[in-house]
């Protein structure tokens, strides 16, 4: 009976609280992506001005493990009263998330403050902390919705620090991120971040199956506007818009950024064995994959270098990249906590004509499973001038075990970096490349491929040697290669073909210097 009671008053606070604030709202004009995008260009007019912490600093000086211990209690899920399709529940202000989001509510259009009480939180050993204080601070939110089974709402999108947002489909653990922008991601001159500094959610009808909230974005030398539409499901969707103005100049203005983990694989064991860790392999993705505007899919293999280590695609036009978990085995990971093989691969989608750029991927040291170290975007070839829009649309798929890859050409399945019984030369390296998939399995296929390869000037290609690996009913590269000089990067690429017939997507590698 008591929490009966509490959840009746609760709901009688927020609803007359929202009927208030909608009352008074009633001389606004409708909310929409227009009237933001305004809002986002004047601010890029004004000096920058950096958001206002939590107005309790107790807050800030948290612990890790105390700030973790503070719980959104779910029966206080906003529109759970309701019955509405979505829920929301909500992260508190605390620890390294110092600075509060605000959050509205759309209501027929009308913007509505979505004001939290301290109540609808469980804060534990933080509880001292929030002494007296009524009313919670937002860093972020996440959002319910019956993904894997009816009568159940799972949490699968999450906004919380910086522009970061984080997805998942059907069956899926969280893993890989994406953002709102990159600015100045790789280079020396220092990454810059820039926030979402409040959102507008829309009230869902009651058997909507999309969600749609928008976005406000402000940093030192960019601001944006950018509305949301999460489409739950097996491949659960983020549409999104973005329009963004520029404050002042940036190195590289990094679009649909999309962050990872890589920590070791069978591309790259060594950060396991020298921690004498027992997985074969650790990471939230195993590749960046690329299909350009003529139609050529690329695969790069990611790494955990010893030092930052960028590369780049230049190209006219693009059609998608993503960060992939392609390797789905459960054998390939032996963790039954983490379970990486259920993490899922993020493909950006363009709407619409990009124009000319690169894809730009920027790997970095990580010590442990613990950092984001892999990122890429897109890098637009033209930047707008300060004051004029740089408007864009694409859509963030958030797949599983059958992710975005080339339908009609053979994929790779793994790469594989060391030496087999045959002791290498000085400055030899050994690739073992396993292609599979679209014209290598029809069963005419059965003449050996040719291979396809090509190296930088720092190298020279000793062997191609292409068989059959009767364990995938594809085949397999044995690829050799001198690098010539240690101190400077090799890049490879290798495909096989049929003649004149491309049959794969093009394998490229790029090793950093020692």
């Amino acid at each position: 009976m008591g929490r009966a009671r509490s959840r009746s008053a609760r709901s009688l606070i927020w609803g007359c609280a929202a009927a208030g604030a909608l009352m008074g709202a009633k001389a606004q004009a409708a909310f929409d992506l227009n009237g933001l995008t305004e809002r986002a260009r004047a601010l890029a007019a004004a000096p920058y001005r950096e958001p206002p912490p939590s107005a309790n600093p107790r807050l800030a000086a948290l612990s890790y493990d105390d700030y973790r211990a503070i719980r959104f209690q779910p029966r206080a899920a906003w529109w759970r009263d309701a019955g509405l399709p979505f829920e929301l529940q909500f992260f508190h202000v605390g620890g390294i998330h110092t600075r509060p989001v605000r959050v509205n509510e759309l209501v027929e259009g009308r913007e509505v403050p979505l004001n939290v009480p301290a109540g609808a939180f469980d804060y534990g050993p933080a509880a001292a902390a929030m002494a007296g204080q009524a009313q919670a601070e937002l860093a972020g939110f996440r959002v319910h919705h019956a993904l894997n089974r009816p009568g159940y709402k799972d949490e699968f999108v999450v906004f919380l620090g910086a522009s970061y947002l984080r997805a998942v489909g059907a069956g899926q653990h969280y893993g890989s991120s994406a953002r709102g922008i990159a600015v100045d991601t790789a280079g020396g001159a220092g990454e810059e971040f820039p926030v979402f500094e409040a959102f507008w959610i829309e009230r869902p009808a009651r058997g909507a199956q999309t969600l749609t909230l928008y976005a406000l974005l402000n940093g030192p030398r960019v601001t944006g506007a950018y509305r949301f539409e999460l489409r739950p499901g097996r491949v659960t969707e983020v549409a999104v818009q973005a329009r963004l103005f520029l404050r002042g100049a940036v190195s590289t203005l990094g679009i649909a950024p999309l962050t990872s983990m890589y920590f070791g694989g069978e591309n790259h064991p060594q950060p396991l064995q020298a921690v004498g860790d027992f997985r074969p392999e650790v990471h939230d993705a195993d590749g960046l994959s690329i299909e350009t505007e003529n139609g050529e899919w690329l695969w790069r293999p990611l790494l955990n270098p010893e030092r930052p280590f960028t590369t780049s695609f230049a190209m006219q036009g693009l059609r998608g990249f993503g960060l992939m978990q392609r390797d789905r085995a459960f054998s390939s990971y032996e963790d039954t906590e983490a379970r990486y093989e259920q993490r899922p691969s993020v493909w950006v989608r363009p709407e619409g004509d990009w124009g000319a750029g690169r894809v730009e991927l920027m790997q970095f040291h990580s010590p442990d499973e613990t950092n984001d170290n892999v990122v890429a975007y897109w890098v637009p070839a033209r930047l707008p001038a300060a004051g004029e829009p740089l408007s864009l649309r694409y859509t963030l798929l958030w797949q599983g075990a059958a992710p975005q890859g080339p339908l009609r050409l053979g994929r790779v399945l793994q790469s594989r970096r060391g030496r087999g019984l045959e002791a290498p030369q000085p400055g030899e390296l050994q690739f073992h490349i396993d292609y599979a998939g679209g014209p290598l399995d029809t069963p005419s296929a059965t003449v050996a491929p040719q291979p396809f390869v090509t190296s930088s000037d720092n190298a020279r290609v000793l062997l191609a040697n292409v068989y059959r690996n009767p364990a995938t009913k594809g085949w397999r590269l044995n690829l050799k290669v001198q690098r010539l000089d240690a101190k400077q990067p090799v890049e490879l690429r290798a495909l096989l073909k049929d003649g004149a017939n491309v049959l794969t997507e093009t394998w490229t590698y790029a090793l950093p210097p020692e």
